[in-house]
């Protein structure tokens, strides 16, 4: 029998710690690299990343959008990493924040969680902001095949704080709905479903009944750092899964430095956690 996500996360930050690194091929990026904004620079780009740390961190989370830029040629970059990086050890979150309903909330679902397709991943990030009952068939698929929803709670950018924390009619802010709905399926079990929290602000959260994992983005360049995250997820630390971007990926183009910023990110993490 398959173990569920949460068990999954457990086991891989026993083995490797909390450290999430997005890969995020972006425009400036490829150029301080010295690579071209095509398919085959991402490609570049991509394949010194996973070598560098697919062995190393235990989560790993391309963003989708800076593949499906270059269309099919991008796409397929992404199929060759998420396949590399799986077999290397590293948890892959395709970083795609789907939201729909019906149908299409379930199309979304299989792209991203069904072994039958080639992008499957270990979990996918989703938005529940079209209701998270919409969210079913991807929380339902992640429960039977031992994967993961990552769903938006509280996020980072300024723009968000208005539907975020507006208060619903029982008195908790639909960030806290979001928070709740989560922690009530994962009681049920299997355990699938976890939080995207942002890193960089207090996110005045109730997420001690969680029982799943919390992706944390905002570390390094954004503007959060390691002692900021034990302050700011204070007794729910556990699972926390601290995601850095730039702070690594900026080390390259050489490979063995883009290990080492993960290595030195990742302890540094650790370090404040403990």
């Amino acid at each position: 029998m398959t173990a569920d996500f949460t068990t999954r996360v457990r086991a891989v930050i026993g083995e490797r710690g909390r450290l999430c690194v997005g890969i995020d091929p972006h425009p400036a990026l490829l150029e301080g690299w010295g690579l071209d904004d095509d398919a085959d620079g991402v490609r570049a780009f991509t394949e010194t990343v996973v070598e560098a740390i697919g062995h190393r961190v235990a989560l790993v989370k391309p963003q989708v959008a800076f593949y499906e830029r270059h269309g099919s040629a991008g796409v397929a970059v992404l199929e060759d990493a998420i396949v590399a990086l799986r077999a290397a050890g590293a948890l892959v979150v395709a970083d795609a924040k789907r939201g729909d309903i019906g149908t299409t909330m379930a199309a979304y679902a299989h792209t991203w969680l069904n072994d039958a397709s080639p992008l499957c991943s270990d979990a996918m990030t989703a938005s529940p902001y079209l209701g998270v009952g919409a969210l079913e068939p991807a929380v339902s698929l992640a429960d039977e095949t031992g994967r993961g929803v990552f769903v938006l709670a509280r996020t980072s950018n300024s723009e968000g704080a208005t539907l975020q924390t507006a208060v619903t009619a029982d008195g908790r802010t639909v960030a806290q709905a979001v928070v709740d709905d989560a922690a009530a399926h994962n009681a049920r079990g299997p355990a699938a479903v976890g939080l995207v929290v942002g890193a960089t602000r207090e996110h005045g959260l109730d997420l001690h009944a969680l029982g799943g994992p919390i992706l944390a983005p905002g570390l390094g360049a954004q503007g959060a750092t390691a002692p900021d995250l034990a302050r700011v997820f204070a007794g729910t630390t556990e699972l926390l899964l601290p995601s850095a971007s730039r702070q690594v990926l900026a080390a390259g183009p050489d490979r063995s430095a883009v290990a080492a910023a993960a290595d030195a990110l990742r302890d540094e993490v650790e370090s404040a956690l403990r």
